[in-house]
């Protein structure tokens, strides 16, 4: 059974929330009454889940008093309602503790995909252009919009790295559990001999930050212009365009050469650092906090191999699942069928957290 006073904290929270957003100080932030509208949409489904477990919770006891006290006709019809609120009673708990397992609040946010060549050379940037229009076809499907932040492109085709922002409805609670290093086997086409290669590329996945997620210093930035280049080092721009900009507290640095516009290369460079930035101060809270994160499901871990596409076998395997859920038809998952897969990580983090709840 769930525990009472954990319910009681939850109305009590709720209450609060509601009382915060009718006070006119509060009204007159927009910030603030953001936050506090998100937390109520949240709350409301929770205390809704609640009030239909407790209302059972009373009628069962009602009948187990009537039961004690009653006979004949009367007894045997409590006992019957009895049975049925018993037999509901675990579907109403089970979805009330899903639904008090604590949503990240960075899920509902827009997230920045970077994407970018690792070991195996050209090969590997054809992979990174793969994975590249795969995501794109999944934003598509999902009803989701992308914009292309900056692309360097491979010398045969694919990319270098590639960047890009994705926006829609819980973007980056879908979209985390693609952070890692996806390794591909296949005979390149580069490749005469016919044998079999592995190449991987990594994929970072962030939140996109808010201007109020994160405070940067403009005094603490480094800015610098450049001509942008394309493939072969050539000059594709006869001006300025292309922008680099450094932040020295945290070290991270941005260039975006995308945009014949110094303004807008300025401007979506800025997002990916403010993303970047506000990431790494995320990992430090999560660091402090709680060590344990580490180990869970889709935790963002770059450095961990979490899939392989194995194009001679038409299989992609994801390594964080197991049995049926761990392998997928290829071409199915790169036409952008990434459901399943997301679907199996999320039910897994989400019963690592009810453990732990």
């Amino acid at each position: 059974m769930i525990e009472m006073e954990k319910l009681d904290k939850v109305k009590h929270r709720f209450e609060e929330v509601e009382s915060l957003m009718a006070d006119p100080e509060v009204a007159n932030d927009p910030d603030r009454m953001r936050e506090l509208g998100k937390e109520h949409s949240r709350l409301e489904e929770v205390v809704e889940a609640i009030d239909r477990y407790e209302r059972l919770l009373e009628e069962r006891q009602e009948l187990e008093e009537m039961i004690r006290t009653e006979s004949g006709e009367m007894e045997d019809l409590a006992q019957s309602e009895l049975d049925q609120i018993e037999e509901r009673l675990p579907t109403v708990e089970e979805d009330l503790r899903q639904k008090l397992i604590p949503k990240d609040p960075e899920d509902e946010k827009n997230a920045i995909v970077e994407i970018r060549a690792g070991a195996g050379g050209d090969e590997a940037a054809l992979f990174a252009g793969d994975l590249f229009r795969l995501y794109t076809q999944y934003v598509k499907q999902q009803g989701w919009t992308y914009e292309l932040i900056d692309a360097s492109p491979g010398t045969q085709g694919g990319f270098r790295e590639v960047i890009f922002s994705v926006k829609g409805d819980d973007v980056f609670g879908t979209l985390k559990y693609e952070a890692g290093v996806h390794r591909v086997q296949r005979v390149p086409e580069t490749e005469s001999s016919g044998r079999i290669h592995t190449s991987a590329a990594t994929v970072a996945v962030l939140p996109e930050a808010e201007e109020v997620d994160v405070d940067i210093n403009p005094s603490d930035l480094t800015i610098e212009t450049f001509k942008a280049t394309g493939p072969g080092g050539q000059s594709v721009n006869t001006t300025d365009s292309a922008v680099r900009i450094k932040h020295a507290p945290s070290g991270v640095e941005v260039s975006c050469q995308d945009e014949k516009s110094q303004h807008k290369n300025r401007s979506k460079a800025m997002r990916v650092l403010r993303s970047r930035v506000y990431e790494k101060k995320l990992q430090e809270q999560q660091e402090e906090r709680e060590e344990a994160r580490r180990s869970m499901v889709g935790s963002g871990d770059r450095s961990a191999k979490v899939r392989t596409y194995n194009f001679p076998q038409d299989r992609v395997t994801d390594h964080r699942l197991e049995g049926d859920q761990k392998n997928h038809s290829l071409q199915t998952i790169m036409d952008g069928a990434l459901d399943p897969i997301i679907d199996a990580l999320r039910a897994e983090e989400h019963a690592e957290k009810l453990a732990n709840l």
